[in-house]
């Protein structure tokens, strides 16, 4: 019998963010994940800096992404988007995806991914 979860409010100012050791000029927050009691789901918030970018790669997990804010580029296998405030993402798993911001001002994105291994493949 699975427990069940206990609601959970976690305030911006208690949100810790690190920076994602494959890329150049990303951060990481986790917001809500299976640690903080999720039963299904984690939401993270990546921000973006202006000239960062992060190499090709694929990860074990779906990946679905709404745009906070900015507008930057995102490979998705052979094609290119540009995105913005606003715009919806789903990244299937195993799927060669990479970041570009070649503007000035940071993008931030939310991403929403299974709980479970989300282990990141760099592509060569």
């Amino acid at each position: 019998m699975s427990q069940q979860a206990k609601p959970l409010i976690r305030r911006s100012d208690d949100i810790e963010y690190e920076d994602v050791a494959a890329a150049d000029g990303m951060s990481k927050g986790v917001l809500i994940d299976e640690e903080r009691g999720a039963p299904n789901f984690a939401i993270r918030r990546f921000e973006l800096d202006p000239g960062a970018s992060v190499p090709e790669h694929t990860n074990e997990v779906e990946h679905e992404q709404y745009v906070l804010s900015g507008e930057y580029v995102v490979g998705i296998g052979d094609e290119e988007h540009t995105v913005s405030e606003g715009d919806s993402l789903l990244i299937p798993a195993g799927v060669v995806h990479w970041y570009r911001n070649e503007g000035d001002d940071p993008g931030a994105f939310i991403c929403a991914v299974p709980n479970g291994d989300d282990e990141i493949e760099l592509v060569e």
